[in-house]
């Protein structure tokens, strides 16, 4: 057959619609369209192949032919079309052949556009860039899920690749469901023109429905309009390049006030520091410097007593400990690594057992507060210098990672790969989603601004020591900076994690994102629980050992956590074990130990004697009361997570193991803040404002982490039907308003662990209760 038609000066584009009645395989009935650059062939009944070989055949087929290039003349011309209808059938075939002229080939900006597609009967349509518009995105929209479908944007090429087998080999892809957007930028083209095919999937599967039961492939189905789908395509232009020089203002700007928040907060103490000492300067009963009679350590206690114990005619209890800072001056710090903690251990025998110490009903800070402060301050160093390294050697295969993940993205077009908000993904290079990569600045500037905050609290205090300042000898907490160096390195490296997270956030490295929040929850509460126990608090080494063994932990419920119920027994089990045995250690403030000759069973024995003989012999009250109490609620807290992750086994292992972390740290800090208000202490303005700002940021901040946007949970067509567009000048979506809220709210909690005790400055440290 041929068909003539005219061609006028504007796209034009002919589709071809031929039905057969025959269903015989043998001998399908074969169509060859010839045109003035391309040839175009199918047979009918096509043939689609689905999962396990499934075969489906469609006597209904409608194809699109690549369309002709406008004329510049303004009269038409004229195009020839052959159509070659053949078959190898020994009888008659019945076919019907139909050649239209398609009226609405291209698309508008700004104008929905609708129509049908089927797996036998696929569409595309062109698209050419205004004059004003650098990129534009697709938004592609459906009432009903099913069948599953892909969007496709490809270059002006022929043959277009239309069909389920061939719509990956070209472009930009994406599955789809219920929506589906994609962000074309203009570089991409050069044409300025792009087509935008709709493809519909013989099977489900691929979108998240269900999967064949049979497996077997051999049996053929004819399926002709079941599989119809309605589709809504709009193509809207994206934001100029003004909103990303706004939002990079606003982002560092938003952050860059924080720092000028915190000059100020610091020059308004100096000039109150300046006042207090010209006003100590210049009364008459402070005239002899520091070390006077006003302070009752220094005058009653004789060289080389503890820290602020005074003499046994006034001491309740009549202790007496020894003070390394009165023995050492304050700046004769050394790098000696021969120094251990025996070594400043000098006072008398009976005093010197630790667990005559440690195990007493009312422990006071003096009592945990006995190592020489340069051994113990070296000690704490080590978290930060080791959590260098840690995020050195963990940050850059990362980001190798992501690199190469992105790299295949654009590569290949498959975009299926990466679980964007695709109506909030802004490109930018080679990146697919700058917008949330941006946002996670914060918690990279205001790292660095709790780092410095840090630094001039040490610079303070070292200076002090030096001055030798009765009130930094002597009183208040022992000031030990390691650990919150350590939290601001862990805060930034948070920023970096996540923002390679983000390159390509998908199910495999979701685990980039969580990991130093492991690490921040836990070296929070090793700050708070070394605030009151500088002596006994864990060493670094045995710390990130831990979080190491966490880390494997969170991998191995990555590849195993979705159906292997020997993974959650196995899991649960060692969460409760583990929870037992530090309750254990931090009852007997790490007195608990396992001796004799039969250790392995020593610890069992023994927990079944202090059981037998404290609950069933004699129901005692427990020694140490509050910790009871605390430890109890943390048990039960710990113990209702393995029960409901034995139960439900949440495929998001890493969110799993990050509440786990969250709740004991929330309760450990309520704990501990109930405990200091129950003592008399007192909460100062600053941390009081910062524990407001925590709990309001935290609250704003988790409203927006729980408006799912996407989600690796389920197929990337599913995920995609709750994208959302921007919230915030265009350009942010509400994770990314999460991550700004998120690196506000951590910062404000560091405030907290770092100012809380602010008010113990001038409480002498045997007067400071220990909980």
């Amino acid at each position: 057959y041929t068909s003539l038609y005219s061609l006028f000066p504007q796209v034009d584009a002919v589709r071809v619609y031929v039905n057969s009645s025959s269903e015989n395989l043998q001998y399908p009935v074969l169509f060859v369209v010839r045109q003035q650059k391309g040839v175009l062939s199918w047979q009918v009944p096509l043939i689609f192949r689905g999962l396990y070989q499934r075969t489906y055949n469609y006597q209904e087929v409608s194809r699109t032919l690549c369309p002709s290039e406008p004329t510049p003349e303004t009269r038409p011309s004229d195009q020839i079309i052959f159509v070659d209808v053949a078959s190898m059938a020994p009888f008659n075939i019945a076919y019907e052949l139909l050649v239209t002229r398609l009226k609405n080939f291209q698309l508008e900006t700004n104008k929905a556009f609708n129509f049908t597609a089927s797996p036998s009967q696929p569409q595309y349509f062109l698209y050419k860039f205004p004059q004003d518009v650098d990129s534009v995105i697709i938004n592609v929209v459906s009432d009903a899920a099913y069948p599953c479908s892909v969007v496709s944007v490809q270059d002006i090429v022929c043959p277009v690749y239309d069909l389920d087998h061939n719509v990956e080999f070209n472009g930009v892809y994406q599955s789809m469901t219920k929506q589906a957007a994609i962000t074309v930028q203009r570089k991409d083209f050069p044409g300025e023109q792009f087509f935008v095919v709709f493809v519909i999937k013989p099977e489900d599967y691929a979108c998240g429905g269900s999967v064949p039961s049979s497996i077997h492939g051999n049996v053929n189905r004819t399926w002709n309009l079941q599989r119809t789908k309605n589709l809504q395509v709009t193509i809207v232009p994206s934001i100029k390049k003004s909103v990303y020089v706004q939002a990079m203002f606003f982002s560092f700007l938003s952050f860059l006030s924080f720092y000028l928040g915190s000059v100020v907060v610091a020059f308004v103490h100096y000039i109150r520091v300046q006042r207090k000492a010209s006003a100590r300067r210049s009364s008459p009963e402070h005239g002899s410097g520091m070390m006077t009679s006003s302070h009752p350590i220094s005058a009653s206690t004789p060289e080389g007593s503890s820290y602020g114990a005074i003499d046994e005619s006034s001491s309740s209890g009549g202790r007496q400990l020894s003070s390394p800072e009165r023995r050492r001056p304050a700046g004769s710090d050394t790098d000696s690594s021969v120094e251990e903690e025996s070594d400043f251990d000098t006072m008398p025998e009976i005093e010197s057992d630790k667990n005559i110490i440690r195990t007493k009903v009312f422990l006071y800070l003096s009592d945990l507060s006995r190592k020489d402060r340069r051994i113990v301050s070296k000690k704490y160093k080590i978290y930060f210098w080791n959590i260098i390294t840690i995020a050195v050697f963990y940050a850059l295969p990362v980001i190798q990672l992501v690199i190469t993940y992105q790299t295949v993205v654009n590569v290949t077009g498959n975009q299926d790969i990466c679980y964007y908000n695709f109506l909030c993904a802004h490109p930018l290079g080679v990146l697919s989603a700058f917008n949330n990569i941006l946002s996670n600045v914060g918690h990279m500037m205001l790292g660095f601004l709790f780092l410095l905050i840090v630094l001039r609290r040490d610079i303070l205090h070292c200076r002090a020591m030096e001055m030798k300042d009765i009130y930094t000898l002597d009183y208040g907490i022992p000031k030990h900076f390691g650990l919150f160096y350590a939290m601001g390195i862990a805060l930034m490296m948070e920023g970096v994690l996540s923002a390679c997270y983000h390159v390509c956030p998908n199910y495999s490295n979701f685990q980039f994102d969580t990991s130093f929040m492991y690490m921040i929850a836990g070296l929070c509460m090793l700050k708070l629980y070394q605030t009151r126990h500088p002596d006994i608090n864990a060493s670094a080494y045995s710390a990130y050992a831990s979080f190491a063994v966490v880390i494997s932990l969170a991998v191995l419920g990555v590849v195993f956590g979705k159906n292997d119920m020997w993974f959650w027994v196995v899991f649960s089990m060692i969460h409760v074990l583990a929870s037992l045995a530090l309750s254990t250690q931090i009852y007997y403030m790490g007195r608990f130990k396992i001796d004799g000759p039969d250790s392995d069973l020593g610890i069992f024995r023994r927990a079944v004697m202090v059981l037998y003989t404290d609950c069933i012999q004699q129901c005692s009250r427990p020694m140490y009361m509050d910790r009871m109490v605390l430890l109890i609620v943390g048990n039960v807290v710990n113990w209702s997570f393995a029960i409901f992750g034995l139960v439900y086994r949440p495929r998001d292992f890493a969110s799993y193991i990050l509440g786990i972390f969250i709740c004991n740290l929330l309760l450990y800090l309520a704990f501990y803040i109930i405990m200091k208000l129950r003592s008399s202490e007192k909460l100062l303005p600053i941390p009081m404002f910062c524990i407001v700002a925590t709990a309001v940021v935290w609250a704003a901040a988790l409203y927006f982490f729980f408006q799912n946007l996407s989600s690796w949970e389920e197929t990337p067509a599913e995920s995609r039907e709750k994208n959302r567009p921007c919230i915030l000048l265009g350009f942010f979506d509400d994770h990314d308003v999460w991550h700004f809220l998120s690196a506000a709210a951590l910062f404000f909690s560091f405030l907290v662990l770092l100012t809380l005790d602010d008010d113990l400055d001038t409480v002498r440290r045997d007067k400071i209760p220990v909980f």
